[in-house]
């Protein structure tokens, strides 16, 4: 956590919950259990990511009184849900989707450099007052992991029924992004 000066008591608060998520979230999608198939292994490294947005979101909506990130964080719930369960549904379907031992090894050492990066970059984002700076801070990596891991199942050779999902996860992730920039910039002007 970055910080030049103290943190209100709001602010830690907010704070102490995201770690505890982000905590949650590196454990239950680094000892994801894995198989000989790529498309399962996503979709049980993915249900934690997406459960970690919707926490995280949760945390926001405790005490933010910015209306268009609750309206952001309202849409994040409903969506990560949505995931959640599609990616549910099809798990079954996904784990007879066998893929090569190169294959595997290739998409797990891909996979492990996205979600470092992803951890290192959430666990140090920039903390101050602004708690609503702070979430979307936090939440503009979450969601680059998201479309990385996404494009990096996409390289492999995936279960039909998961395709999809994955062109939905880097869709809306992408305009995710786009969307938190341009309120972050708003936010910074105003604070």
């Amino acid at each position: 956590m970055n910080t030049q000066y103290e943190l209100s008591c709001v602010v830690k608060n907010y704070l102490s919950c995201y770690y505890e998520i982000l905590d949650c979230m590196i454990d239950k999608m680094t000892n994801a259990k894995t198989s000989c198939s790529i498309s399962q292994n996503f979709i049980c490294q993915m249900i934690p990511h997406h459960e970690a947005a919707i926490k995280m979101a949760e945390n926001l909506l405790r005490y933010t009184t910015c209306i268009p990130l609750q309206n952001m964080a309202n849409c994040i719930i409903a969506e990560e849900t949505e995931g959640i369960e599609c990616l549910k549904e099809i798990l079954c379907k996904c784990e007879n989707c066998k893929n090569s031992e190169q294959d595997l090894c290739l998409y797990k050492r891909r996979y492990d450099a996205i979600t470092q990066k992803m951890f290192d970059k959430m666990g140090f984002a920039c903390a101050d007052n602004c708690l609503n700076a702070n979430f979307i801070r936090e939440m503009i990596p979450h969601m680059e992991g998201g479309i990385k891991m996404s494009k990096n199942a996409l390289s492999f050779c995936v279960c039909p029924e998961l395709k999809p999902i994955l062109c939905s996860i880097i869709d809306s992730q992408t305009k995710g992004i786009c969307e938190m920039k341009r309120l972050l910039c708003t936010i910074c002007r105003k604070w």
